[in-house]
């Protein structure tokens, strides 16, 4: 019995180190990947047409979850043979505009984002009166249709929101601050919305410059100081929830900081039990999608969900996740 037990002890050193080989083969796999990737560079997979797809978002300089939005689109750009060109303004006015210079220059295709929808009607009733389909991304699910767009990639920002407001309820918070960053974004006032929905205790908003961190750092923190009861700070924007945790530390503060979005920092952050959780809305996956229905639209006229937004989250991300994901958000896909 002692020898079959050494046996099945070797047969299982044997499992266990091969296992262990696949283990150590996941670093391979990954180099295998890369390699790949490295090989179909800049290779398209298909033999369409080289049409133009233009991406106009309301990001502003710095915001780094655009890049990865980016990343995913000019990925799928290469793979469809697709001119891809990308621009951007936080100001909604200027966003418009840059939809116009896109319409003019005939391009075959527009992404847009819609996080001041109002102001940016105009411009997509336009690119609809000159045949060009447009798909909208990350803000504006709710007027996506309304406005002539073929499907919204992206999150159902409400309901993220929701998600939020019920994992809160299970760590027990009870006094919650959503921080705004951005003034007249829908999307991130129907995050609020959604966590006051189903919050079981009370929610405050607190509007800040999200343009200056040293201004949004000093706003958290005057707020962590005037109540000492808030046990819950919301963060609307990965770049924003470092801030927060400064502003914690320096009011002395016990609040738990929670964050929308994921970035290289927030994984840390989820690590090392600075940050509660993250929701991932996966903005890779917004760009590649976008530029790859597109391409559907264009080669086959296909339009996935019919037409329904195409959810990319909300995904809940807590310490458990954020060491497999550690990877991923350092090459800026997740």
């Amino acid at each position: 019995m002692a020898r079959f037990r050494t046996w099945v002890g070797i047969a299982l050193a044997g499992a266990l180190s091969l296992s262990l080989a696949g283990c150590s083969s996941t670093g391979g796999k990954r180099a295998e990947d890369a390699r790949k990737a490295a090989s179909a560079q800049g290779k398209a997979a298909v033999n369409t047409p080289r049409w133009t797809f233009a991406m106009i978002t309301h990001s502003g300089d710095g915001d780094t979850f655009w890049d990865i939005v980016q990343s995913g689109a000019e990925q799928a750009a290469v793979k469809d043979n697709i001119n891809f060109l990308y621009s951007h303004d936080d100001e909604a006015q200027q966003q418009a505009q840059l939809v116009n210079a896109a319409i003019d220059k005939k391009v075959d295709g527009i992404i847009v984002t819609l996080a001041k929808p109002a102001a940016m009607k105009s411009a997509l009733d336009r690119a609809h009166k000159a045949g060009i389909p447009v798909i909208t991304v990350n803000s504006g699910s709710a007027e996506s249709k309304e406005f002539g767009a073929l499907t919204h990639v992206g999150q159902d920002e409400t309901i993220a929101g929701e998600a939020v407001g019920e994992e809160l309820n299970e760590r027990g918070r009870e006094k919650a601050v959503c921080v705004l960053h951005e003034q007249g974004n829908v999307g991130h006032e129907q995050r609020c919305d959604g966590l006051e929905k189903t919050f079981d205790g009370t929610v405050q908003r607190l509007y800040v410059n999200g343009t200056s961190m040293p201004d949004v750092q000093s706003a958290i923190e005057a707020k962590l100081q005037t109540d000492k009861s808030l046990d819950a700070v919301v963060t609307l924007g990965a770049p924003y929830a470092a801030t927060a945790v400064k502003a914690k530390q320096s009011a002395g503060s016990e609040a738990e900081i929670d964050t929308f979005d994921l970035n290289a920092k927030v994984a840390a952050g989820l690590e090392d039990g600075s940050l509660g959780f993250a929701v991932d809305q996966q903005p890779y996956l917004q760009g590649y999608e976008a530029v790859d229905l597109l391409w559907l639209y264009k080669y086959n006229a296909d339009v996935l969900g019919g037409g329904r937004p195409v959810l990319t989250g909300p995904q809940i991300i807590t310490k458990d996740d954020a060491a497999e994901l550690a990877d991923y958000t350092r090459r800026g896909t997740r």
